[in-house]
């Protein structure tokens, strides 16, 4: 006789992203009937479990003593709060954040102080080679430590996420910086981006995520994490293009002829070359020779961008095309191919000034011999605007025509446009629902916040009081219907243990384990926001071995000593631990299948997955392990949590246990 109990298990997590929301009373057209539609009391759910929801949707689920926080002020005086980020003071996190060396400093300070290893090679070879012309093993271990330490501000970085979700008190300002840095993602593995990445999550994402949509766009656009990662540095005027360097040229020409200046194709019908990229030296008076500095030819591996310009040059339409699919439109938003053209066409010349680090490590002398010429000036790594390689023709973006002869402005321009447009704040409204109310959001909620948008002009903080604030988000459909990130399990379980944050990068390890590396996702469409795609089989039981990890003390900075309900429960019977979990951790409601795996101790999925790793097999309805084989499956279960970063794991009895398989049930899986 076979039991459905593993069945039981996986499909009660599986079925999270297939609920669909109840439907709920659209808005009246009198404000005054809107606004008691919102009043607590129109609520689906109870007074307590509103706080439950409002914790573990505007904030990274609950620590000790939240909820009776919460409580006590009220769900919406607590949300209304927390739409004002700038007025929660939040020294503890800020102090903790100082013992981080490398949040403060710029870009031009860490290539200088963090070199990419492509620089620190071509110096040893230039400067530490033995007479035989081989580098000695000193040197080689130099080397190796170097590159080692070359990626110490990236696991600040990370670190400085996780431990900014554990610990502050600004919890909806972290969750909609995890928002926007998912909706904006960046990929640190290409090339340069990564020394590009913390003041793009300093300066660019965090000071605008609850602002207006269309500063953070700017701020993004003119970013050199996102011009690096999505090619525009290395987008030009097409050849036959006519540029603003041509425009110039073209003028002083006619001014010295008598005629009217402006953009006019040199006379006999021959087409000018389009501009060619360049470093224009700080402080020096003229422009030759060594003087400036073709970016081309400064390749090293660290210089992906460079080397591309030296394959190809010409319209690169990657970040135009990504700016309107992923940023702004979407995918349906009325946009054509011809539009994505006109929107690279404009932002042409919209690039980065290349750190000197990496033109003195170029392989061509000329550059290295000029660049070490250039003073080392904090530009370097920041935004540039080349007007010589700007297309300067006149162009038409989505029905609007921009004159021919400007420069900036037709990107600035390209955004206002992409901003104010009704797909935009159609687009954005239905991710933030997406986000903070469930996988397939009502059209009615998604029709209020777009409009909300509309009528702020983009104002991110009204969009989403709009939604947090509305009946269908305290609905009863809405309760644990979203499926936590790795980032947000991790971050869920560290608070409701009571951990302090973790200033090692292993925080930031076991999401990467759990399969989401902060700012690791290749592709320019972020990690998904729905449940489906991180609801595998091998992904429920590494999230259910996390918990287990984590009631074993293997998380750092997880202890179950400093869980303030440990000393309570300990003493008592396993029954009584078992409802003192449940309500601790649990919120209180808990299916029956997650009470029989509790007082058991045996999670029937887990134990089925060690003895048999065969996905078929743990799928199976009918399969119950025996004793034996539970027996082994546990065993075999603990080398696999070794083998994944997550052991080595003793076996748990008691407390301990209990807690591990709460963390590890579909009710702490669901916020």
């Amino acid at each position: 006789m076979r039991s459905r109990s593993v069945a039981i298990a996986l499909r009660g997590i599986l079925a999270i992203g297939a609920l669909s929301l109840a439907s709920c009373a659209s808005p009246a057209a009198a404000s005054q009937e809107v606004a008691s539609q919102r009043t607590a009391s129109s609520r689906e759910l109870s007074a307590e479990e509103q706080v439950i929801h409002a914790l573990n949707r505007l904030a990274f689920g609950a620590r000790p003593g939240d909820v009776d926080r919460v409580r006590a002020v009220g769900v919406d005086r607590w949300i209304a709060t927390q739409l004002a980020p700038d007025r929660i003071q939040d020294r503890e996190i800020d102090q903790f954040l100082s013992r981080y060396g490398t949040l403060g400093k710029s870009s031009a300070e860490l290539y200088r102080e963090y070199p990419p290893a492509a620089v620190v090679r071509a110096a040893a070879r230039r400067d530490s080679l033995d007479r035989s012309g081989r580098m000695t093993m000193a040197d080689t271990l130099a080397l190796l430590q170097q590159a080692r330490r070359s990626n110490l501000f990236l696991a600040e970085l990370t670190s400085s996420r996780v431990a900014r979700a554990v610990m502050s008190e600004r919890q909806l300002q972290e969750v909609m910086v995890d928002f926007w840095e998912n909706h904006f993602t960046v990929f640190a593995g290409k090339g340069q981006t990564r020394w590009y990445l913390t003041a793009y999550d300093r300066d660019v994402i965090r000071p605008h995520a609850l602002g207006t949509f269309r500063e953070l766009l700017g701020a993004v656009a003119k970013s050199p994490a996102m011009l690096f990662y999505l090619d525009n540095v290395q987008s030009v005027a097409d050849s036959g293009r006519r540029t603003l360097r041509t425009a110039r040229s073209n003028g002083a020409r006619d001014r010295r002829s008598g005629n009217g200046g402006g953009i006019v194709r040199p006379r006999g019908g021959a087409r000018p070359r389009a501009g060619r990229p360049g470093v224009r030296l700080e402080g020096r008076g003229r422009r030759s020779g060594a003087d400036s500095i073709d970016e081309s030819r400064a390749r090293t591996p660290a210089a992906t961008a460079t080397a591309a310009q030296r394959r190809g040059r010409g319209l690169n339409e990657n970040y135009a095309r990504e700016l309107m699919e992923l940023h702004t439109l979407g995918v349906d938003g009325g946009y054509t191919q011809q539009d994505v053209v006109e929107v690279a066409r404009a932002l042409t010349g919209w690039s980065v000034r290349p750190p000197r680090q990496l033109l003195v490590a170029a392989p061509d002398a000329r550059v290295r011999r000029a660049a070490e010429r250039l003073p080392d000036t904090e530009a370097a790594g920041t935004f540039v605007f080349r007007p010589d390689v700007h297309d300067a023709e006149p162009k038409v973006v989505l029905g609007h025509r921009l004159e021919g002869g400007r420069g900036i402005e037709d990107g600035e321009d390209v955004l206002d446009i992409l901003a104010r447009h009704p797909s935009t704040a159609r687009f954005i409204a239905h991710k933030l629902a997406v986000r903070f109310v469930s996988d397939e959001p009502p059209p009615d909620l998604v029709d209020r916040a777009a409009a909300t948008f509309r009528r702020t002009s983009g104002d991110i903080r009204e969009v989403v009081r709009t939604i947090v604030t509305s009946p269908e988000f305290f609905s009863r459909a809405a309760f644990r219907a979203k499926v936590k990130s790795p980032f947000e399990l991790v971050v869920s379980t560290m608070r409701a243990l009571g951990s302090p944050a973790d200033p090692t990068p292993r925080s930031a390890q076991f999401v990467a384990r759990l399969g989401q590396p902060i700012f690791g996702h290749q592709a320019p469409n972020g990690w998904p926001e729905t449940a489906a795609p991180w609801m595998n089989t091998g992904a429920i039981l590494d999230r259910i071995n996390f918990g287990m990890a984590a009631a074993a003390n293997r998380v750092p900075g997880t202890s179950l000593n400093r869980w303030p309900e440990a000393a309570r429960l300990g003493a008592l019977s396993r029954a009584e631990q078992v409802e003192g979990v449940i309500a601790s951790l649990l919120g209180g409601q808990v299916s029956r299948e997650t009470r029989e795996i509790l007082t058991s101790g045996v999670n029937p999925m887990v134990a089925h997955a060690g003895a048999d790793s065969s996905a078929s097999r743990m799928l199976d309805a009918d399969a119950t392990p025996s004793d034996d084989s539970a027996m082994a499956g546990d065993a075999g279960n603990r080398r696999r949590m070794a083998s994944r970063g997550f052991g080595p794991v003793p076996e748990m009895s008691g407390l301990a246990q209990v807690v591990g398989l709460a963390l590890g049930s579909p009710e702490f899986q669901r916020r």
